[in-house]
Formats: structure tokens, C-alpha cells, sequence
């Protein structure tokens, strides 16, 4: 049964991936909001804004990976939207393929295609001037946290991807998640927020997330948050999977 669904899967997943090769173009996209975003903010308003001995574009580069990721994972909902409008899953079902298998194949090249675009982001901020001190086991440390994350947000599109009526409200669901890294610790200091809204940068996801990336990179101890943005990213991940996999059985039953 393992060996029926791996295989499936790789199938499936080439299958998938071949429309990313195809159409470069939204990786590109994908990593240009960003890029463009992180050039304002170190160049634009950078100099206004206080990080300490820490230079600002390795402060907010963290913040910079998740918005990144939140950019992609959008196109994840629309490719299993556009799979959805075209029948291609009314085919599936007449073969004997594990069921399961057409999910993940989305969710891998979802996961594939924002690594590249996270590669293409840390390239420009070396380019700008991003240096980390970090080793090999915290470099890797980065890595785990933001493919957890990677995958977290990208089960969480699977969901509007199977629900949405239209093209446009499959990748909407992202713009609140593309929000969240402004009221967080991803550009400023929470310390300099009025009280209600520091409460809720302070308690929110993405702090501990980015916190925790951005003391990776600079070699500092991780204390409390390493284990708060784990907690985040494998709750959002069990709970979106949960979710996503019963909506794609009524889906399909």
C-alpha cells in the first residue's frame, strides 16, 4: 500500500511539476513582490528605523522568506482550482492510483517551487548585503523551519483550492497571511507598537517564526520562541491536513 501510494505520488508529482517548468513565470512573480518589497524597505525606510548593531537588511530578511512563501503557496490553491475545473480529477478517480496521492503532488511541487523562490530572494539580499555567521546545524535549523512553514501554508491553500467558486477566491485566502508579517516583529521592534497591537504582534504566529529565523542567522540563542513557532507551524499543519483531506473526500465521494 506504501509502495502503491509513493509511486502514485511521484507520478503525480512529475506530472505537476512539469506545469511549473512550463511556466516559470510564477516562481519569478513569486519571488519579485518580495524582492521589490525588501528593496523599499532597506533603502526606503531602513535609515528611520532603529535594529540596533544588527543591520536592517538581516533584521527583516526573516520576515522577507515568509512573505515569500505566503506569495507561492497562492498559486498552489490555483493550480488545484484549475485541476478541479478542468475534470482532470473526475479521471483520476476512474484509476486505480491512491486517491491521496493527487493532493500531495500539489502540496511537493508547492514545496519545490518556493524553495526556488526562497533561494532567488536570499541571492538578492546577499547582493544587498546580507551576511550571516551562522553554521552548518543553524543554516539547517532555517531550512527545517521554513519548509515546516512551507508546508503548513501550503495544505492550508489545498483547502480554498478544493472550496473556492472562482479563480480569484482560490488565491485570495493569501492576502490575510501576506498581512501578518506588518503587525509582527518581521520590520520593526514590537517594543514600539501602541499596547493592543503589540499584544497581538507579540502573540501571533509569524513573531515567533521570524524571531526565531533571524537569531538562527545572527547566532543567538533561540530560548522560548524556537519551540512557540514549532508549535505554530505543526498545529497549522495537522490542523489544514485534517481539514483538507475530508473536504477533498466529500469532494470527490
Amino acid at each position: 500500500m506504501t509502495t502503491h501510494f509513493l509511486g502514485d505520488t511521484t507520478v503525480l508529482t512529475g506530472r505537476t511539476m512539469r506545469h511549473v517548468t512550463r511556466s516559470l513565470d510564477t516562481i519569478i512573480t513569486t519571488a519579485i513582490v518580495p524582492i521589490l518589497m525588501m528593496l523599499m524597505f532597506v533603502f526606503v525606510f531602513g535609515g528611520a528605523i532603529d535594529t540596533g548593531p544588527v543591520d536592517y537588511v538581516d533584521y527583516m530578511l526573516p520576515g522577507i522568506l515568509l512573505i515569500t512563501v505566503a506569495s507561492g503557496v497562492a498559486y498552489t490553491a490555483f493550480r488545484l482550482f484549475s485541476d478541479l475545473r478542468s475534470g482532470i480529477f473526475e479521471r483520476f478517480q476512474s484509476m486505480p492510483i491512491a486517491r491521496s496521492g493527487v493532493l500531495w503532488a500539489h502540496v511537493l511541487t508547492s514545496l519545490f517551487a518556493n524553495v526556488i523562490s526562497l533561494v532567488v530572494v536570499v541571492a538578492v539580499a546577499l547582493l544587498m548585503g546580507f551576511r550571516s555567521a551562522a553554521g552548518v546545524p543553524a543554516l539547517l535549523g532555517v531550512a527545517g523551519i521554513l519548509v515546516l512553514f512551507t508546508l503548513a501554508l501550503t495544505w492550508l491553500a489545498v483547502i480554498p483550492g478544493l472550496t473556492a467558486k472562482t479563480m480569484e477566491g482560490a488565491s485570495a485566502f493569501s492576502y490575510p497571511l501576506l498581512f501578518l508579517p506588518f503587525i509582527s516583529s518581521a520590520f520593526v521592534p514590537t517594543a514600539t507598537m501602541p499596547g493592543p497591537v503589540r499584544w497581538f504582534a507579540e502573540n501571533q504566529p509569524v513573531t515567533s517564526i521570524v524571531n526565531t529565523v533571524r537569531d538562527l542567522f545572527t547566532q543567538q540563542p533561540v530560548g522560548d520562541d524556537v519551540w512557540t513557532a514549532l508549535g505554530w507551524c505543526v498545529g497549522i499543519l495537522v490542523v489544514a491536513y485534517v481539514v483538507a483531506m475530508v473536504t477533498y473526500r466529500r469532494k470527490i465521494a
